[in-house]
């Protein structure tokens, strides 16, 4: 049996680190935005084994990959003995804040979950989606939500009417930013991980009554540490907000930033700005907001 998926990218609007968790990592609340900019995953049963192929060579084929840890997790919780390959192209950048390996870990879930006639519910599928990572359960479905806790607690939010007509910009330099490393860094900036809770609902709610809120409103609490390290990113995000953009950020943990434009035009523009001065980016891409996500592909 054969099937393929189509698997999204995110922004943050917003990413506030609250405090720190007794098991080690951050407290955060989210407000997280799908972005139709699509991998393609093709899923294809086995008699045994895990199989991954992908079609960019720098993107790790063994078990570090999120892809496969999801396919060994699935197999384990359903019982399931046969094997699948998976063969990956890769459209979304690696190392950027966008979620791409999150959502490819996501798409094999329920992929092989639909593969397998259903053997897992919801529920349990989002347990799984948890433990892989803080942003796999969002991936999980396709709506702007509200993440909580680790990531793990989903709460989708009512349609974000100020963003409706707007257009994204997303511009990720030639260099990505490890997403353990800017948490780390997030030492140094007592003041960036110990935030009053409650901005991602209040900003969701902005959004929704159709009134973007100032551009201060959308907040990472990552771009201290690492716009200390790469001040380029935050040159890049103060160029935008100087030049028609509506609000700019950094985009999770990096190395890509997002700009909301007025128009499609003005996103072009501003690109093709920025690009200029700041040399030629490895991955420039505007798209309308909100987006179409289509999950299977044929």
């Amino acid at each position: 049996m054969k099937l393929s998926r189509k698997s999204h990218c995110k922004i943050n609007l917003l990413l506030n680190v609250v405090g720190q968790r007794a098991d080690g990592f951050h407290e955060l609340e989210m407000l997280m935005l799908p972005v139709p900019i699509f991998d393609r995953l093709d899923f294809e049963l086995l008699g045994h084994g895990i199989e991954l192929t992908c079609n960019q060579p720098g993107i790790p084929t063994d078990s570090s990959n999120l892809a496969c840890q999801a396919a060994e997790s699935f197999a384990a919780k359903a019982g399931v003995t046969g094997g699948v390959r998976v063969h990956l192209e890769k459209s979304i950048p690696a190392e950027g804040g966008l979620g791409g390996g999150s959502s490819n870990a996501a798409a094999t879930l329920l992929a092989l979950n639909e593969l397998h006639d259903q053997p897992l519910g919801q529920a349990t599928l989002h347990e799984l989606a948890a433990e892989l990572g803080s942003d796999v359960p969002f991936f999980m479905q396709s709506q702007a939500a509200v993440a909580k806790g680790r990531g793990e607690i989903i709460e989708p939010v009512a349609p974000l009417e100020a963003l409706d007509g707007k257009s994204l910009l997303l511009v990720r330099p030639g260099f990505g930013v490890p997403t353990p490393w800017a948490y780390q860094g997030l030492a140094k900036f007592p003041g960036a991980k110990n935030r009053p809770l409650g901005q991602a609902d209040e900003l969701a709610k902005r959004l929704a009554n159709s009134s973007l809120a100032e551009a201060s409103a959308f907040y990472n609490s990552l771009e201290a540490p690492v716009f200390d390290k790469f001040p380029l990113l935050n040159l890049m995000k103060q160029h935008a907000l100087a030049n028609g953009a509506e609000a700019a950020l950094l985009c999770g943990s990096g190395s890509t930033v997002f700009v909301i434009c007025p128009d499609a035009a003005t996103a072009q523009s501003l690109g093709q700005a920025i690009k200029s001065k700041f040399g030629q980016q490895s991955f420039v891409q505007t798209v309308p907001l909100p987006g179409d996500f289509p999950n299977t592909v044929a």
